[in-house]
């Protein structure tokens, strides 16, 4: 470990210890944090320059170490079993790097194998955070039901990024202009969605 990343490490261990407030926190109370900085990490990408990420980077950054010192308190993980954890999983998930195989033709679904033969998975939305946007769960439900190869007609027509924006900012508008929720009503086409692809899955006898 780097001696920034040392330090860090002691900085958080003496503020959960010494820190009224820092000692007070749970996983759960840090929720809202870790939303915040992710989406001011997502901003500085977008907007800001080297010193914007740099800040924001470490912010996030220090959430990780924050959830890994309450756990190592606990006596339940450290924060060495989260950077092992996660440096044996990229090696597993990249044998045509680290095991000499061949460089799969389809990444993404390559991927997406390895992840369901790892933990079991028997549906193309098992796993998918429910607490993700609308937007976002919407994006990776149609992704995982594509590289899992079920069977459900989506359209696929091309379309450029700028078309995709000003389409859905247009919809948002038109729903509003209607007096409809526009989220609510892409939650119940998702939950359609989502129900159209369990059914394709599990066809009847």
């Amino acid at each position: 470990m780097s001696s920034e990343l040392t330090r860090l490490y002691d900085v958080m261990a003496r503020l959960r210890a010494q820190c009224p407030w820092d000692a007070k926190q749970t996983h759960r109370t840090l929720v809202t944090h870790l939303v915040e900085e992710t989406a001011e990490v997502v901003d500085a990408i977008e907007t800001g320059d080297d010193t914007d990420l740099t800040e924001e980077l470490g912010d996030l950054l220090m959430q990780v170490y924050f959830h890994a010192r309450i756990a190592e308190d606990e006596g339940r993980f450290t924060l060495d079993d989260v950077a092992g954890g996660i440096a044996d999983k990229l090696i597993r998930r990249h044998p045509h790097v680290f095991a000499g195989e061949d460089v799969p033709a389809d990444m993404r679904r390559s991927w997406e194998a390895a992840k369901r033969a790892e933990k079991g998975r028997s549906s193309a939305l098992d796993g998918i955070a429910e607490s993700l946007n609308t937007l976002a769960r919407t994006g990776k439900v149609v992704s995982r039901s594509r590289s899992h190869n079920v069977r459900i007609d989506l359209p696929a027509e091309p379309v450029d990024a700028a078309a995709v924006g000003e389409g859905i900012v247009a919809l948002v508008a038109r729903a509003q202009a209607a007096g409809i929720d526009a989220d609510q009503a892409t939650r119940d086409a998702l939950r359609a969605l989502e129900a159209r692809i369990r059914a394709a899955e599990n066809p009847p006898a």
